[in-house]
């Protein structure tokens, strides 16, 4: 019986939920998330926790943050002034905004503080600093033919 490995591409049925079991992601009612392992697509406690799994085996891992989306970075928590947002925007707690920069990268923002004159934004991933659980059941493995 085959077994996941690296650069196997495989559809994973899952739930991604938090420590305190609220559900964060899910593939359920949806098709499963076909990926190649080895590619970076994915956090690396998610690949790390497939590997070896049999075709149509069910497990659950827990996946540390520093194997998810890493530690909350202060540096991308920034205060900004009311006066710079375009006059059309109201901002709220949970809000998302993008940001571009002069060379036209974009940044995802959440607003996570409205003060009178400013707003506090967090360029994080909505899931750093915290650990990860995923119920992850494998459905497909398929060997990947590497061409040089």
């Amino acid at each position: 019986m085959s077994q996941v490995k690296e650069n196997n591409t495989v559809k994973v049925h899952y739930t991604g939920k938090l420590s305190d079991g609220q559900v964060f992601d899910s593939s359920e009612g949806k098709e499963p998330l076909e990926f190649t392992l080895g590619q970076g697509r994915l956090i690396p406690g998610f690949e790390k926790g497939l590997m070896d799994m049999k075709l149509n085996e069910k497990k659950t891992v827990t996946i540390a943050k520093e194997e998810a989306y890493g530690e909350v970075n202060q540096d991308l928590i920034q205060e900004v002034q009311k006066s710079e947002l375009p006059q059309e925007i109201t901002p709220e707690v949970g809000m998302g905004l993008v940001s571009k920069s002069s060379d036209g990268q974009e940044m995802n923002l959440q607003v996570i503080e409205v003060r009178e004159e400013s707003i506090v934004l967090d360029g994080n991933h909505p899931l750093a600093g915290k650990d990860l659980t995923f119920d992850l059941e494998v459905v497909e493995i398929k060997d990947t033919v590497v061409t040089e």
